[in-house]
């Protein structure tokens, strides 16, 4: 296994691999494409914030008082706009306290290099963990950049999450920020297109889910 592939967790459940399939079939319509990214984004959220802090609180149940743990860390969620926005809800049902952010990239049709355009980010949760979203890491030209702005707004403990993700965009996003988890429900090794897209995925995840196609 390559160095850079040591912060990166790959999921191998069936379930989770049966939804990547519909998602990716031209078949599905954009309502069954909008639930499956929610609840695909619901399923690795789990497994994301496996090392949440915690702190006991004492309650009070039915038959006794008794300690027993809390979350004791901020969340904030920043989806890359606009296709982040799909996983946002599978989230927030886990977590529905959880600060949202935004930030707004652009690529440009010939480079492929990405340029922020908006970026509106929760000023006192910086201290917590960071998740920022996007279905589909592809070149990682974005998604390495979406972090960079991140970091640079005072953010520290960052994790991306993305539902399909190439070896170019792992690699790209493993070496610009080797402090920051990589969750990625399928890997798909197969090669871009000219455009940046994943060959075997899903096509543009944001015309997907908004029906713009």
């Amino acid at each position: 296994m390559e160095d850079y592939m040591k912060n990166v967790t790959l999921f191998s459940h069936p379930l989770i691999a049966h939804k990547i399939t519909h998602l990716c079939d031209v078949k599905t319509n954009t309502k069954e494409f909008r639930e499956i990214v929610s609840e695909l984004a619901m399923l690795m959220g789990y497994e994301a914030f496996r090392d949440l802090k915690t702190k006991d609180v004492e309650i009070t149940a039915p038959l006794s008082t008794f300690l027993s743990p809390v979350i004791d860390e901020q969340i904030t969620i920043i989806p890359i706009l606009r296709a982040g926005l799909g996983m946002v809800d599978g989230l927030t049902a886990l977590f529905p306290n959880a600060k949202i952010g935004h930030i707004g990239l652009y690529r440009d049709e010939e480079t492929l290099e990405p340029h922020e355009y908006y970026c509106k980010l929760p000023k006192d949760t910086t201290d917590g963990q960071a998740l920022v979203v996007d279905p589909a890491l592809a070149t990682g030209g974005s998604a390495a950049a979406a972090i960079g702005f991140i970091k640079e707004r005072g953010f520290k403990k960052i994790k991306l999450l993305s539902l399909i993700a190439a070896p170019e965009g792992i690699k790209r996003v493993a070496t610009a920020h080797p402090d920051v988890k990589i969750f990625a429900a399928h890997y798909a090794n197969a090669p871009l297109n000219e455009k940046g897209y994943i060959i075997t995925a899903f096509g543009d995840a944001g015309d997907r889910i908004f029906g713009t196609k």
